[in-house]
């Protein structure tokens, strides 16, 4: 594995981690009103359409973490809809 992949998946690895906080707070408050629908929404697309110009490159970084940004978005999305409160 060269630099430019590791470097790639060190990168990956911290803007995706910068879910994990959200998640958290969202489990233990349970409120995710300030959340954004439209943001993750908008995200999850993004990262969706990553992921498929990953495969599409063949770049390993764009794949890996791209689908574990979206998996994290989609629990986001999951708490979002689950403490909605109307």
């Amino acid at each position: 594995m060269d630099n430019w992949t590791l470097l790639g998946l060190l990168a990956g690895f911290l803007t995706t981690m910068g879910f994990v906080p959200q998640i958290v707070k969202g489990f233990k408050t349970k409120k995710m009103e300030d959340v954004s629908s439209g943001m993750l929404l908008l995200l999850g697309i993004g990262m969706f359409l990553w992921m498929v110009y990953g495969i599409l490159i063949d770049s390993l970084p764009v794949i890996f973490w791209n689908a574990i940004a979206l998996s994290l978005n989609v629990v986001l999305i999951v708490l979002k809809m689950k403490y909605h409160h109307t």
